[in-house]
């Protein structure tokens, strides 16, 4: 009885992570306008990065933590080539790029340190969440480039054809593009870590919920479609 209520907590957490993410999304377009959309893109890379590492039961299968601020810029990107333009929608790519190498490389910079003794523990806390840090960066970044040009390359040609429908290029460009994502990160990132098993299951239940995610951020991309960002709060 207790582990189905854990279960169900953490099933719980992920619907209020998953609407938290959105809304963050659209407050920061609304106080920043187009450059709090920028700002997400690195902060979400970042915490996905990190997040990655810990793996939890949700509805029955082994999953990332980091799939819900990863799939988050994808529905900020969606927003910016809906109303900006595939030029807007790829320099946020590679500001995201540009950040978390940057971040990357200063952390594992700063691990070369040899600490005081009272800053031992402190230290190997560290080395442990990003020990393994620099080979995830690597390959999300990786699969993250490859996957936002295919999703901003569909979302161009599903806009063409469909200009009326939102929700079909929204959603058809960013479920295409997850799937590559996440073809790419499980193979490049998990080998050698998890068993083949382990892998598949992380990489179904990761690709189910990302086509969840893809499927309810639809309508907060309507709502920053209404949003005048010209009319920013901060």
């Amino acid at each position: 009885m207790m582990m189905n209520e854990m279960l169900l907590q953490n099933e719980m957490l992920w619907i209020i992570k998953l609407f938290l993410s959105f809304i963050i999304v659209l407050g920061a377009y609304k106080c920043f306008g187009k450059t709090g959309l920028f700002i997400w893109i690195p902060i979400s890379m970042f915490i996905a990065s990190v997040e990655v590492m810990v793996l939890v039961k949700l509805f029955g299968l082994h999953a990332s933590l980091g799939n819900i601020p990863y799939a988050s810029a994808f529905l900020v990107t969606d927003i910016l080539s809906e109303k900006y333009g595939e030029k807007e929608a790829k320099k946020a790519i590679w500001i995201g790029f540009f950040t978390n190498i940057v971040i990357a490389f200063m952390i594992n910079f700063a691990l070369m340190f040899t600490p005081e003794a009272d800053g031992l523990e402190m230290h190997s806390n560290l080395k442990s969440i990003f020990g393994l840090f620099p080979r995830f960066m690597i390959v999300g970044l990786v699969s993250y480039a490859i996957s936002q040009h295919v999703d901003i390359y569909l979302y161009k040609i599903l806009k063409e054809k469909f200009p009326k429908h939102l929700w079909i290029r929204n959603n058809g460009s960013t479920m295409v593009s997850q799937l590559v994502d996440n073809i790419l990160f499980t193979t490049l990132a998990f080998t050698g870590i998890f068993s083949f098993e382990v892998m598949f299951e992380i990489f179904l239940s990761t690709y189910i919920l990302k086509w969840i995610v893809a499927a309810m951020d639809t309508p907060f991309l309507y709502l920053a479609t209404k949003m005048d960002s010209k009319k920013s709060l901060c």
